[in-house]
């Protein structure tokens, strides 16, 4: 399941939102989570549901291959779901016994903020997998050039969220190669009762957090053998191109943001 983490990775391909200006992208996945903060009912989760399937097509990219990323993290969204049916009230009394109470509004609820979970992560995903690690964090100094009036050492703010965006799935990578080989010793982590698998877990995270570390040592030495600096008389080879189509993608947002805030109850 760990291996199936797709957050953080880069997919190489030729379409239509691969093709946009990185800062448009992160401008439009932080103006969609806005949006999407403002959805209440099924209609204007609607609306952002067709919203996040056009962007997938357009991305040449499959809703199933996205529905697999959302494995590792499945149990956080049952229990999501499950803390608001039965900690939310209201609305019609469907299940009673004892304590334990269940009612229409703690469903609908659940239902709507799992359904927010998911289009969240949906999009940031589609971002990664659709923008090179360089060109993230080309965008994001790019978005936060205006604070280096205030001396913020914003090169090195963007260098370190791409890095620690990339190293999801890297970890888990071998996160899962750590757990295959203690499986093959003999271990047992898919069995027994919840205290059981967590001890057996726990010896992994020595193995994980000295594999993390000497990632990073590596890194660390593999720009400093380059000669990185910061952005201290550096260069682009690449250089960021906003053209018609990023301007006309942006737009879109706010035709949608107007429908949800009509339709919002």
């Amino acid at each position: 399941m760990l291996d199936q983490m797709i957050l953080g990775r880069y997919v190489p391909m030729d379409s239509y939102v691969h093709r946009l200006d990185p800062r448009m992208k992160i401008v439009f996945v932080f103006m969609m989570m806005i949006t999407i903060f403002a959805a209440n009912n099924v209609v204007t989760y609607g609306i952002l549901l067709v919203m996040t399937l056009v962007i997938l097509y357009l991305s040449n990219l499959k809703l199933t291959f996205l529905i697999n990323g959302l494995k590792p993290i499945l149990l956080l969204l049952i229990f999501t779901l499950l803390m608001h049916v039965f900690l939310t009230k209201g609305g019609t009394r469907l299940f009673s016994y004892g304590i334990i109470s269940i009612d229409s509004n703690g469903i609908v609820q659940g239902l709507f903020i799992t359904i927010r979970f998911v289009l969240i992560i949906f999009l940031t995903t589609i971002m990664t997998l659709t923008t090179s690690p360089i060109a993230l964090t080309d965008a994001i100094e790019s978005l936060l050039g205006p604070f280096k009036k205030w001396k913020l050492p914003v090169h090195e703010f963007a260098l370190m969220m791409s890095i620690a965006l990339r190293f999801i799935p890297t970890l888990m990578d071998e996160l899962t190669k750590v757990m295959r080989a203690q499986m093959s010793r003999g271990s047992d982590m898919t069995s027994g009762s919840f205290i059981s698998r967590l001890q057996a877990i726990t010896p992994l995270l020595v193995p994980l957090f000295v594999s993390a570390f000497k990632r990073a040592e590596d890194l660390a030495v593999a720009m400093e053998v380059r000669g990185y600096i910061g952005d201290i008389g550096r260069t682009k080879y690449r250089k960021l191109d906003w053209q018609k189509r990023d301007t006309w993608s942006l737009v879109t947002v706010i035709p949608m943001t107007l429908a949800i805030l009509y339709f919002r109850t």
